[in-house]
């Protein structure tokens, strides 16, 4: 599994990085099979409070699934993305096996 971190008008610190991978292999518990993982961190507003996406696509077979969620931290964000996402592949999951 490939993880991508893209952070758009700011520098991600190692610290966030390291915990935005983290999470993201957490997601290999819900789904074997997934190919990549791209995590997009952007600062809307800077000095604005819930100025900070987080958006994350999964790709696995035939499909990409993504979520957005906009908060006051990227860990939040990161931690509310990874957590529907797990949603979102559970569903995925379940309607392969009913094939």
């Amino acid at each position: 599994m490939e993880i991508k971190i893209q952070s758009i008008h700011f520098d991600a610190t190692e610290k966030l990085q390291a915990f935005v991978t983290k999470k993201a292999e957490k997601l290999q518990k819900s789904f074997e099979d997934i190919k990549k993982v791209e995590v997009l961190l952007k600062v809307v507003k800077p000095a604005t409070a819930m100025n900070k996406e987080t958006s994350l696509s999964v790709s696995v077979p035939g499909t990409t699934l993504f979520v957005e969620k906009t908060c006051d931290t990227f860990e939040e964000g990161v931690d509310l993305c990874i957590d529907a996402m797990k949603v979102q592949l559970a569903k995925y999951k379940e309607k392969l096996r009913n094939k």
